[in-house]
């Protein structure tokens, strides 16, 4: 008899089920939850950087402004610096740790886009490695993440917190 191998990926229940978080994940309320269980990484009161619940790939992470905003254009040029920089950073520390081939980088603009979050933007950052569109991906409509999110979050996590400190 063959030996059944399976894939265990518990943490997309959630998002098959279609449970959604309620209010606006980019707004939360201080002292809700700890940032580890949502898996913020940087906040202040400009920009907000956190990890993708239901990610395309290890390391996929989610950048908005502090400000609830749902379009491009309605930033001001303070709030696009502050994005790009805070974007910039983003790029840095998963070259650094997760040491990616390459990025897929950009925001979804609406429903219709894919935005999940349509009334707040957020760009998404997809850290890539050659051969990670594999088979399964094609075959099953699945995606391999092979890191637990809390052990990316725990290598990312004190090179953002060095952020906070300068």
């Amino acid at each position: 008899m063959e030996e059944r191998r399976v894939l265990w990926a518990p943490w997309r229940a959630e998002y098959v089920g279609g449970k959604k978080e309620p209010g606006c994940i980019f707004c939360p309320p201080e002292g809700d939850l700890p940032d580890e269980e949502r898996l913020i990484l940087y906040r202040d009161e400009r920009v907000l950087v956190l990890m993708n619940k239901f990610p395309y790939n290890t390391g996929h992470l989610l950048v908005s402004p502090g400000r609830h905003v749902a379009e491009l254009e309605d930033l001001t040029r303070e709030e696009i610096a502050d994005l790009m920089e805070m974007a910039q950073h983003c790029l840095r520390i998963l070259r650094k740790v997760l040491k990616p081939d390459g990025f897929n980088v950009g925001f979804n603009l609406g429903k219709v886009a894919g935005a999940g979050y349509p009334d707040h933007l957020h760009l998404q950052i997809v850290p890539r490695w050659e051969g990670d569109a594999n088979f399964m991906a094609v075959l099953a409509d699945l995606r391999v993440i092979p890191e637990h999110l809390l052990a990316t979050y725990r290598k990312l996590f004190p090179h953002f917190e060095a952020l906070r400190q300068r």
